[in-house]
């Protein structure tokens, strides 16, 4: 997730792979650049942040927050930016929930 600021507007999709993959190491295909907030919010940053469960609506407050979603597409869990990606409280929750039928 990035938030829109003048700083960020004009990098591109291939920039922000290019970023992750050096910087985090990702390997996996990263979203195109989106609203997160405003009156131009994704449908998607709509059902996360305003349709799912109570626990875990709320606007996205800074990059890399990250969602948890179950096979059937209900957020089971949201984790904030300063959980980090190998964090045992997020790794952990998705073990269990891959574990899950």
């Amino acid at each position: 997730v990035e938030l829109e600021s003048e700083a960020t507007e004009q990098i591109t999709n291939e920039e922000i792979q290019e970023f992750c993959s050096s910087t985090y190491g990702t390997t996996f295909p990263i979203f195109g650049k989106i609203s997160v907030l405003g009156d131009d919010k994704h449908p998607l940053y709509i059902s996360l942040t305003e349709e799912s469960a109570e626990d875990f609506r709320g606007e996205v407050s800074w990059n890399f927050e990250k969602f948890l979603v179950n096979g059937a597409g209900v957020v089971v869990g949201r984790f904030r930016s300063a959980v980090e990606p190998s964090d045992e409280r997020l790794t952990d929750a998705i073990d269990t929930l891959l574990a899950t039928p």
